[in-house]
């Protein structure tokens, strides 16, 4: 059985529990996969953790395990051994054969430390071999200190180390031949060089001893060293994530954890091997609320585009319900301006059942017409052969729905008494089709007819003043230039035969030749 998921967190120390608490705060139904070996688990305190100076990493990760809980978040034993691509969600297979899904996936598998091949190392790793002069040198500072080099980078950690106590030994074997300047900054600070390679590290009585393969014995109290970072991701290869040009190869991310697949964030060790347990915690709470605000988008996308097929659909629904919508005459106003332009290549955003598209090609405009109703669109071509006009009409949402440029772009009266009606989204794609030198004309209701005065503006949410609109637009007025922004009044007859008026927004406006 397959379980869904909002988010699966691979990996259950500080970055993925921090992540885990971002997406369950979320109310995200979040599961974490934990396969138990966090990278310091074999160091019995933590330090440089503000607020948890000295407590066991153990215990702070018992602790954050309990808050993700009270937030809903399940916690899983076990290891991730493949992450596949299911296109609107992420297939996750477990090494007993368990398979999850999720929309989102947070890596925070975090490295391994390969350390240098010298014996003894190992069995001391987090007592007295360790790795961070911040982690861990308050607790050795003044006592005898070395610090086996793994590469000439190490020679930074030999200065950051000699802040600690002034009897340092370096174990330079890994870097050498020693530049000049490194020498001359390491005896300016009064700090002992050894070149031969390390032949093993003991624990005694008096302190760690470090023998070189000269034979000589060097006893300290502690050593520092560096080891290699490896990320261990062959889980995802098939997501093919991007990686930086760095020791590991760690993934590679944004400020909020996403990798350059759009399901997939990352945080802590994994994305920057030298991190510790606060710029973990850090980094996995930004993955976290980066998974989150994907899904978010992801919802409100979908949201939308199951309105706008709502809306497309209770159009069609509106012309199928009645034998005839148009009138049969062109809008006065269109034709008035329209008439005034040199005839070329024209389309008509929300054309209905195809009158203003008929009138423009029997007036030498080569035209098509877009309409979201599949009803409006028959009649369209059922008018235009009757009337012998060659024109086309595509059955679509908007402008976006037709290839190519135009000299004309046309909207008329494209309203709608819903208020999440996207009338400034639909006019922008209108823009988008115009050619250079073209024009963009937009006829609207500007206000309700004096016959339903009672009606405010309220019930009509898209009638603007073309100023108004002209503005929403933010078109480029680099780009762009306005020829006819107004309100025109033409003549009309009330629904009881009496003589009125109604008021046209116009706006017209053009596209500039270049640029």
């Amino acid at each position: 059985m397959t379980n869904e998921w909002d988010a699966v967190i691979i990996g259950g120390s500080v970055a993925g529990l921090s992540a885990a608490q971002m997406l369950g705060r979320s109310r995200r139904r979040t599961l974490v996969t934990d396969g138990g070996q966090p990278r310091n688990r074999f160091a019995a305190h933590m330090h440089g953790v503000l607020g948890h100076d000295g407590l066991d990493p153990a215990a702070l990760l018992e602790k954050g395990r309990a808050e993700v809980r009270a937030y809903g978040v399940e916690i899983a034993e076990g290891t991730v051994t493949a992450l596949t691509d299911e296109g609107d969600a992420l297939r996750v297979t477990r090494a007993d054969g368990s398979e999850d899904t999720a929309r989102a996936v947070v890596i925070a598998t975090g490295i391994r430390d390969a350390l240098p091949d010298v014996p003894g190392l190992g069995e001391e790793w987090g007592r007295t071999v360790l790795h961070c002069p911040y982690c861990h040198g308050w607790e050795v500072a003044g006592g005898r200190l070395g610090v086996l080099a793994t590469s000439p980078a190490s020679l930074h950690q030999v200065e950051l180390v000699r802040q600690l106590s002034d009897d340092v030994v370096a174990f330079t074997a890994e870097a050498e031949p020693l530049r000049e300047e490194a020498v001359a900054r390491l005896t300016a600070r009064g700090i002992r060089i050894v070149p031969t390679p390390v032949r093993a590290v003991a624990p005694g009585t008096h302190g760690l001893t470090v023998e070189t393969q000269d034979g000589d014995a060097h006893v300290v109290d502690a050593v520092f060293t560096g080891g290699d970072p490896v990320i261990d991701l062959a889980f995802a290869d098939s997501l093919d994530l991007a990686r930086v040009d760095q020791p590991g190869a760690p993934l590679a991310v944004d400020l909020r954890g996403a990798t350059s697949h759009p399901r997939v964030f990352a945080a802590g060790n994994v994305t920057a091997p030298y991190a510790n347990v606060p710029v973990s915690m850090g980094a996995g709470s930004m993955a976290g609320a980066g998974a989150n605000a994907m899904l978010v988008t992801e919802e409100v996308d979908r949201a939308v585009a199951e309105r706008t097929a709502q809306r497309n659909a209770e159009w069609e629904e509106r012309y199928a319900a009645q034998d005839r919508f148009w009138s049969g005459r062109v809008n006065a106003t269109v034709a008035e301006i329209v008439g005034s332009l040199e005839p070329g290549a024209a389309l008509d955003v929300g054309s209905g059942e195809g009158g203003d598209v008929v009138w423009l090609a029997e007036h030498g405009w080569r035209a098509t017409g877009v309409d979201v109703s599949a009803t409006a669109v028959r009649r369209a071509a059922e008018f235009a052969a009757e009337r012998g006009a060659d024109v086309r009409f595509v059955h679509g949402d908007g402008a976006a729905a037709v290839e190519g440029r135009f000299d004309l772009v046309l909207a008329s009266f494209l309203h709608s008494r819903e208020a999440d009606f996207p009338r400034i989204r639909m006019l922008r794609d209108a823009a988008e089709r115009v050619a250079p030198g073209g024009r963009l004309l937009v006829v609207s209701h500007a206000a309700p007819p004096p016959w339903a005065a009672h009606e405010s503006s309220d019930h009509h949410p898209g009638m603007r003043t073309p100023e108004e609109e002209w503005d929403l637009l933010e078109l480029d007025p680099a780009a762009w230039h306005p020829e006819i922004v107004e309100i025109r009044r033409r003549e009309a007859t009330a629904p009881d035969g009496a003589p009125a008026h109604l008021d046209d927004g116009v706006l017209l406006v053009r596209r500039a030749v270049t640029g």
